[in-house]
C-alpha cells in the first residue's frame, strides 16, 4: 500500500514509516500536516484549548476546521430557567474566525440532552420554545458556521429503530427531526445541515437503519444537506466493513462528514491477549480503510474529515476512571508527536 503512494517514495517519508511500524513517536515536522488532504480536515476543541500554546500550534498546523466538543450543546448553553449563555461557544467561534478556520456547529438537538426548562414546559408552549432555541443558537453563528449537526444520534443502540426521547415524545419520532431541520434552515439558509450518528461503520444494521431514516426524512421534506458519521471505530471489525458502509452512504449523493474519528486500542469485556503491536496494526488498518474509502468518494461529497481531538490526552476516552494512561486513540501523542494513526491518514490523503 505505502509503496503505491508517490508521496511516500521519498527517503524521508519511508524513514518515518519505518519508525511508525516500530510504534515510536517521531517529531511532528517529520510528517506533513494532516491538512495535506484535498478536503478540509477538522478536530473538536474545547474553549480552553486555544489558551494552550502547544495545542494551538498543533491545531493551526493541521486543521482547516474546528467543532465545539461541548460548548455548543444544549447542556452548555441553556440554564435551568431557560436563559442562554454563549461564553464558551463564542470563544471557540472567535478562535476559528481569527485564524481562518471553518466552524462546524455541534449539536442542536440530541436525545441525550434536554433540560429541566424544556421538561417543565406545558404542551402549548413546547413547540415555540423548541423553535426559539434552534433559531437563537443557529442564528447566532449565521454566516460563520459552515455546517451544523442538527440532530445527533437519533438511531437506537442496536439499530432496530429510532430512540425515544423528550423531543420524540412531544413532537413525534420523525416530527422532531423534520422540525429541527426546517428551523435550522430558516435560521441559517447557507449552512450545510447534517444528521449525525455513531457505530454506523461498526454495526451494519445500525448503518442501514440510519440511511433509511435519511431517505425517509428527505422524502418528508426535511432539508438534510449531509450525512455525519462519527467514526468512533471498533478496530476489530472485519476488513471491508468500513468501505462497504462508505459506499452505501455515498450512494445517496449527499456530502459526507467523518465527524468524530477516534480509534481506541482498548477492548471492553474479556481479557485482551493482543500485543500492543497487534492493537496498533489493527488501528492503522481500520483508519487507513476509512481514509481511503473517504478519498474514493466523489469530490463534491467529501465535506470534511474530523478527528475527535488531536492529542491522545485530549480524548474523552482518556478521562476519569476509564483512563489507564495507555490508550492512544488519536493522531498525536501527549507531546504533539504523530502516532501511527496520523501516518495512516497522511498516506491515504496524499
Amino acid at each position: 500500500m505505502i509503496g503505491r503512494r508517490a508521496f511516500l517514495g521519498s527517503t524521508l517519508a519511508l524513514a518515518a514509516c519505518d519508525r511508525f511500524a516500530a510504534a515510536e513517536p517521531t517529531p511532528a515536522d517529520d510528517l506533513p500536516p494532516l491538512k495535506i488532504a484535498p478536503f478540509p480536515i477538522g478536530a473538536c476543541a474545547r474553549s480552553n484549548h486555544p489558551d494552550d500554546p502547544a495545542w494551538r500550534a498543533l491545531a493551526l498546523r493541521n486543521l482547516d476546521q474546528i467543532t465545539a466538543e461541548w460548548e455548543m450543546k444544549m447542556e452548555a448553553i441553556v440554564g435551568d430557567d431557560g436563559t442562554l449563555s454563549f461564553t464558551g461557544a463564542d470563544k471557540l467561534a472567535a478562535f476559528a474566525r481569527d485564524n481562518d478556520l471553518r466552524l462546524h456547529g455541534h449539536a442542536l438537538i440530541w436525545y441525550s440532552q434536554d433540560n429541566p426548562f424544556f421538561r417543565g414546559l406545558p404542551e402549548a408552549r413546547f413547540g415555540a420554545e423548541y423553535d426559539g432555541y434552534i433559531a437563537a443558537v443557529a442564528g447566532r453563528y449565521r454566516g460563520q458556521a459552515v455546517s451544523w449537526d442538527v440532530v445527533n444520534e437519533p438511531i437506537s443502540e442496536d439499530g432496530s429503530g429510532l430512540r425515544d426521547c423528550l423531543w420524540s415524545q412531544r413532537l413525534g419520532q420523525d416530527g422532531y427531526m423534520i422540525r429541527a431541520f426546517e428551523q435550522t434552515r430558516a435560521a441559517d439558509p447557507d449552512a450545510v445541515l447534517f444528521l449525525n450518528d455513531y457505530n454506523l461503520e461498526n454495526l451494519p444494521a445500525k448503518g442501514a437503519t440510519f440511511l433509511k431514516t435519511v431517505e425517509r426524512l428527505l422524502k418528508a421534506g426535511a432539508p438534510i444537506g449531509g450525512i455525519g458519521t462519527q467514526s468512533h471505530l471498533d478496530i476489530e471489525i472485519p476488513a471491508g466493513q468500513i468501505r462497504d458502509w462508505m459506499r452505501d452512504a455515498g450512494s445517496l449523493g449527499l456530502p459526507i462528514h467523518v465527524s468524530e474519528l477516534d480509534a481506541s486500542l482498548r477492548r471492553d469485556g474479556p481479557v485482551d491477549l493482543r500485543t500492543p503491536a497487534q492493537r496498533r496494526e489493527q488501528q492503522v488498518a481500520r483508519v487507513r480503510e476509512l481514509a481511503e474509502a473517504f478519498m474514493a468518494l466523489p469530490e463534491r461529497q467529501r465535506f470534511d474529515f474530523s478527528v475527535w481531538g488531536l492529542r491522545d490526552t485530549d480524548s474523552w476516552l482518556r478521562e476519569g476512571e476509564r483512563d489507564d494512561g495507555k490508550d492512544s486513540p488519536l493522531p498525536f501523542d501527549a507531546a504533539g508527536r504523530p502516532n501511527p494513526m496520523a501516518g495512516a491518514m497522511v498516506n491515504a490523503f496524499s
